[in-house]
């Protein structure tokens, strides 16, 4: 039963980070690149899509990490995934109080209400969001040398 938690939750952090790696690194710079007011509305309808999704995932991996950290405790590898928890901690509690506030913002935004500095406050996200993706990296290396 242990093997089967190790594999599920290593499977589902590494998608999560698939996830935001790819909105870090290529969603965005796509989204930015289109012309008139399509990446803002793009960034919009993404923030409410992920918005939906990604509570469930983080806390969700969160979760599975520390129930594998709690019944692996006595072997191997328990002090790696612990600390991955650790990190996945990290990663919900900088979601909470720094990305989510803009998200919520960004996601209502149309081109006839966005405020002035509506780019500055993508760009505050895109950099919080690169130290986020930089935590769950971490995790998940953790987690797959657990494995090992």
């Amino acid at each position: 039963m242990l093997n089967a938690l190790e594999v599920v939750t290593t499977v589902v952090v590494g998608l999560m980070v698939g996830v935001e790696f790819s909105v870090a690194f290529i969603m965005n710079r796509i989204l930015d690149a289109l012309p008139e007011d399509s990446g803002q509305l793009g960034h919009a309808h993404g923030g409410r899509m992920l918005g939906a999704l990604m509570p469930f995932w983080y806390i969700g991996s969160l979760v599975l990490s520390a129930i594998w950290a709690v019944a692996a405790w006595p072997h191997h590898g328990a002090g790696l995934v612990a600390t991955a928890a650790g990190l996945l901690i990290i990663s919900v509690v900088m979601s909470i109080l720094l990305l989510v506030p803009i998200n919520n913002r960004n996601k209502t935004w149309t081109p006839e209400n966005r405020p002035a500095d509506w780019k500055e406050q993508l760009h505050r996200w895109g950099r919080y969001h690169y130290v986020r993706v930089a935590v769950v990296i971490a995790a998940f290396t953790l987690l797959a040398c657990a494995i090992v």
